[in-house]
């Protein structure tokens, strides 16, 4: 069985190869500008078979479905530089190559820059040996330096997101598999004792039907009561699972945060709204929490409900992240949108970490659940 890291480093590795990933084999074109300069038919087939073999690394780099077979390809491309740049300056490429998937194959960020420097020192000092131009090479190794560090930026937030839409499927088929345990438990409990009833009464209406007739019709009509209130328990218990609401939010966030290892505080009680303003809160709090997790690098949270002195109701949300949100993107801007439309205020501020504000008028603030017990 695939353990959580072996599933996020191969949704990583499919992750690198969508989109433009193919574009990027462009820049191996350095390789070949020395041979088209020394019109050698020898050197070039040197050089062809070289490019070759860069070629299968690559094609392999972007089918790869495993992380050990990403990691062996990626060395490919540093042992290729080291082993061909004595023929062919322009090899100095394979380097880059390197320190650009390096950061999507490996997980720690201390390795992947100890790796990088690594391979920018090896090229320097190799160049140096064979005497090649010593400005080429320092331009060289910095654009391995550059690149590499570059995508070690990327790969944190598509690690991140991974790590998100894993713990959203993980959330989800546990909150599936608990609504159907519940469902199955409430449907027992309902329908076990009535439809025994039911059994029963018609059994003795059957009996009764020839000998006494009047009896038999009280006896179904109470047959038919006994299935409409079954009926109408049902659909109790059924719509139970349809409308979650605010409670089950703000579970839905300790997950999630918890998943992303923040720890989330609040002491306030749940307020009780109607379906539209208990929407726009739910709605608000998670798309906050999915921020936090995907940008702000936090370690707490703390969410605050409160009445406002001008009988507004207010949701505080706070973290003490590192990278605070300083662009309004289209998530915080439907959330703006959605509340200003009901009369509501937005506010958010990046002075440390980040603090959102959203306030709804004339909301009660009548409790319903005390949150600590949610979200401790």
């Amino acid at each position: 069985m695939s353990t959580a890291k072996d599933k996020l480093a191969t949704r990583m590795d499919i992750g690198t190869q969508k989109g433009s990933g193919w574009i990027w084999i462009a820049y191996s074109a350095f390789f070949l500008i020395e041979p088209v300069m020394r019109h050698n038919s020898r050197y070039w087939l040197k050089c062809g078979a070289i490019y070759l073999i860069f070629l299968a690394l690559y094609i392999g780099k972007m089918r790869a479905r495993t992380p050990r077979k990403s990691h062996l390809l990626v060395a490919g491309f540093y042992l290729l530089g080291v082993f061909t740049l004595p023929l062919n300056e322009g090899a100095s490429t394979f380097f880059i190559y390197f320190a650009a998937f390096l950061p999507f194959v490996v997980v720690s960020s201390s390795i992947v820059l100890v790796l990088i420097a690594l391979s920018s020192l090896t090229m320097m000092a190799e160049g140096l040996s064979l005497h090649l131009d010593a400005i080429s090479l320092a331009v060289w190794s910095c654009f391995v330096v550059v690149v590499g560090t570059s995508n070690l930026f990327i790969a944190r937030q598509k690690r991140s997101d991974c790590k998100l839409h894993l713990a959203h499927q993980e959330i989800e088929q546990l909150a599936a598999l608990a609504e159907r345990e519940r469902i199955a438990r409430d449907l027992h409990d309902v329908l076990g004792h009535t439809l025994s009833v039911i059994v029963l009464k018609s059994e003795l209406a059957g009996r009764l039907i020839e000998r006494d007739t009047q009896r038999a019709a009280l006896e179904i009509a109470d047959v038919e009561r006994t299935a409409r209130t079954a009926l109408s328990e049902v659909r109790v218990a059924i719509g139970g699972y349809r409308a979650q609401g605010l409670a089950a939010e703000m579970e839905l966030a300790r997950n999630t945060l918890n998943a992303a290892d923040v720890a989330l505080s609040c002491e306030s009680p749940l307020p009780k709204l109607s379906i539209a303003e208990e929407t726009a809160l739910c709605l608000t709090v998670r798309e906050a929490v999915t921020n936090i997790v995907r940008h702000a690098r936090a370690k707490h949270c703390r969410m605050r409900f409160a009445m406002t002195a001008d009988n507004y109701f207010s949701l505080l949300v706070e973290d003490d992240g590192t990278h605070a949100v300083v662009r309004e993107g289209n998530g915080l801007r439907g959330m703006r949108e959605r509340i200003q439309a009901m009369g509501g205020r937005f506010s958010i501020s990046t002075s440390a970490g980040t603090t959102l504000r959203v306030e709804l008028p004339g909301a009660t603030q009548a409790a319903i659940a005390p949150v600590n017990a949610v979200a401790q």
